[in-house]
């Protein structure tokens, strides 16, 4: 079978578009949205992070996530604090941390279900394969 590198492209976006709806349904209840559960992920990985690192790593604008860590906080689920110079820094709250860890769980059965039909090996290779695809964008590791 072969494919073309756009059929491919197609597939990946279709995929991650499936991911976004069912993330979004399976989060919810728990009063996230997918980006709020990301920003919390990504604050656990690293704490202290600027508002401008959240964006990147959040697929948002400067402008657009300073909206979101201002609601969040507003909420309790992260901190704002001062860093070095101008800079804000982000922490997560008590509560933050337990709602990315309850939604850790969400996040592991939906995208665990997605992959079903997929042997272990068969994830590992396609991890491999977006990974060289990727080249030097490709995460440095895994959850």
């Amino acid at each position: 079978m072969t494919y073309r590198s756009s059929d491919v492209a197609l597939a990946v976006k279709r995929l991650q578009y499936r991911h976004h709806r069912a993330l979004s349904r399976a989060l919810a209840p728990l009063g996230l949205s997918l980006v709020q559960w990301d920003t919390l992920r990504h604050l656990h990985r690293r704490p202290d992070a600027s508002l401008h690192d959240l964006a990147v790593l959040t697929f948002q604008t400067d402008q657009s996530f300073g909206t979101l860590a201002a609601r969040m906080a507003d909420r309790g689920l992260i901190e704002r604090v001062p860093g070095p110079g101008r800079a804000v820094r982000h922490r997560l709250t008590d509560e933050g941390a337990r709602l990315r860890a309850e939604g850790q769980g969400v996040v592991d059965d939906v995208i665990a279900s997605s992959f079903r039909a997929l042997s272990a090996t068969q994830l590992d290779q396609l991890g491999s394969l977006l990974d060289a695809a990727l080249g030097d964008d490709a995460p440095a590791g895994s959850d």
